[in-house]
């Protein structure tokens, strides 16, 4: 059996320019980063902009576990099978991170022979976007620090400054770190730390910015630090946003790249979602609607996290409606939330299956909420049998809810034909789409919202530090903006090890921050942490490289 790599390496890819042509794209619309990888130069957005937007379809999943639910391979597969019915569709999804490629979870270029290519450049350093955020990021924080030794004339309090510096690596060393060290020449001592770049505020920024100077204007906004006398420091205090911006002047364009089956994808913006919102760029979305007559996104972990994520935030922010949502499981990731472990997945186990299928439900209920309809996407496995699909099939049949057994991880866009046929079935039906909660609910009510309806909880607990940076975070006048759940990916409540669908848990709230450029509030929960670290056998250790630059390893 042919590894990830090994068969993205034996696609016939053509040249980006003929991808971006078949979308009605000309080369000088183009910034090509070899002959296989593009920017869309901003022409092209001005060019469409009264083009009627396609449908928009969402995917995302129940919960992930160590079985592994494929989300992004359905995403690519049902984006190769729409042109097998005759439909033009285009893929939007996010940029991996170099932290989980060198970890434990793997890129986000799908898998098998449903991914997007050229997966070894996609999964390290691609068109530099991350880096450029990292700069970018880095560059404030410097501009802090020498803001204070050069005399501080703003009066930041250094006990106060809330802004990270980032790294694109998994490296827990980094957490808490003390800075300043070694005589007065090297700047004020002080506590501070690192978050991995796609938690930072910038990535936010980036994938939510409508343009350029929507760009600039929310870079301003960032909430950097208090003064001794309790004032708020922005950005925009220190001149920042405007080098930051020119740092990021290439990064908000939308990269161009294409499937094995040469559908085009768009991927731009990474931002995780059990730290962040989870979704790719507004701008990569919205162009996407424009070229195609379907825009299939996603958004990352499960529905609990950033489905909702895109529907209580970007979708409200840009304008969004969303027409249909496929939602991804497996009946091994099933078994595992029923309790079986994962050595023992491949055993038939009918009873671990209907003891695991209440996370399913719930999911499915999670996106009914909103007001979308939902189509299930099982991706199978050759061990699942006969007894187990008939349990499944019984399942959604009782629900009431289309689905589709898909092999596009084995066949590409051809094992995903009868999903693409029931996603375009949902698209025509009504979608009435609408946010859960109100933006004008005070903040712990539209948290208690989420945490109530989307995890099933029975309640929210604050620490003491998370009811003041709420109550200053209302008097700041900012208690409107939406809300950004940092939780656990693994479980629907904050305690990982809860599986299926728990019952009579609590959500305990230990810190809330305002990312006012981003424009949400990010509210952490549990034990999730802001900078990963590598587990002990990093996936670092297998990937090499050749003398003549062939990469082996990478998946």
């Amino acid at each position: 059996m042919l590894t990830d790599i090994e068969i993205a390496s034996q696609a016939s890819m053509l040249p980006i320019t003929e991808v971006a042509a078949g979308l009605g794209v000309c080369a000088d619309e183009l910034e090509p980063y070899g002959r296989y990888k593009a920017k869309f130069s901003e022409e092209v957005f001005s060019r469409l902009a009264d083009v009627p937007d396609g449908k928009l379809i969402l995917v995302t999943a129940i919960n992930p576990t160590p079985a592994g639910e494929g989300k992004t391979t359905t995403t690519v597969g049902l984006g190769e099978a729409m042109p097998r019915i005759g439909k033009k569709a285009v893929i939007a999804l996010r940029e991996p991170s170099l932290g989980p490629v060198f970890g434990v979870k793997g890129g986000a270029a799908g898998g098998g022979y449903s991914q997007v290519v050229p997966m070894e450049d996609i999964n390290l350093h691609f068109t530099g976007d991350m880096h450029a955020i990292t700069a970018a990021n880095n560059l404030l924080c410097a501009l802090i620090d020498n803001h204070i030794q050069q005399g501080n004339a703003l009066g930041i309090d250094p006990r106060r400054i809330l802004f990270k510096r980032c790294l694109d690596m998994n490296d827990r060393a980094l957490r808490h770190t003390v800075i300043g060290l070694g005589g007065k020449a090297n700047g004020t001592p002080r506590e501070d730390g690192f978050q991995i770049t796609v938690a930072s505020e910038v990535m936010a920024i980036l994938c939510l910015a409508a343009d350029l100077g929507d760009l600039k204007r929310r870079l301003g906004e960032i909430l950097v630090a208090y003064t001794y006398a309790g004032e708020p420091v922005y950005c925009r205090d220190l001149s920042a946003e405007g080098a930051m911006t020119a740092l990021l002047k290439d990064a908000i364009k939308p990269n161009l790249v294409q499937t094995l089956e040469n559908t085009p994808a768009l991927m731009h913006g990474g931002p995780f979602a059990n730290i962040a919102h989870g979704c790719n760029s507004v701008r990569a979305t919205k162009l996407a609607l424009k070229l195609a007559d379907y825009c299939i996104t996603e958004a990352g972990f499960g529905s609990d996290l950033g489905a909702e994520k895109f529907m209580d935030i970007k979708c409200r922010m840009a304008g969004l409606t969303p027409s249909a949502v496929v939602l991804v499981a497996t009946i091994r990731a099933l078994k595992y939330n029923g309790g079986v472990p994962k050595a023992e997945l491949s055993a038939e186990n009918t009873a671990a299956l209907e003891k695991g299928l209440p996370n399913l439900e719930k999911h499915i209920e999670n996106m009914k909420k909103f007001g979308v309809p939902v189509v299930v996407a099982i991706n199978r496995f050759a061990t699942d049998t006969d007894a187990e699909i008939a349990v499944l099939a019984g399942k959604m049949e009782a629900l009431g809810v289309p689905f589709s057994l898909c092999e596009h991880f084995a066949k590409g866009g051809e094992g995903a034909v009868d999903l693409a046929e029931k996603v375009v079935a949902a698209c025509e039906e009504p979608s009435h789409f609408h946010p859960i909660y109100e933006l004008d609910q005070p903040i712990e009510a539209k948290i208690e919202t989420i945490a109530r309806e989307i995890y099933g909880a029975d309640g929210v607990e604050y620490t003491a530090a998370a009811k003041k940076a709420i109550k200053d975070i209302t008097a700041l006048g900012k208690g409107d903006l939406p809300i950004c759940m940092a939780k656990t990916q693994y479980s629907l409540s904050d305690n990982q090890k809860l599986l299926g669908r728990p019952t009579g848990f609590v959500i305990h709230v230990g810190e809330v921050r305002l990312s006012a450029g981003a424009g949400f509030i990010v509210v952490q929960t549990g034990d999730i942490m802001t900078m990963p670290g590598l587990p002990k056998v990093p996936a670092a250790n297998n990937i090499d490289i050749d003398e003549s630059g062939r990469i082996t390893g990478l998946f």
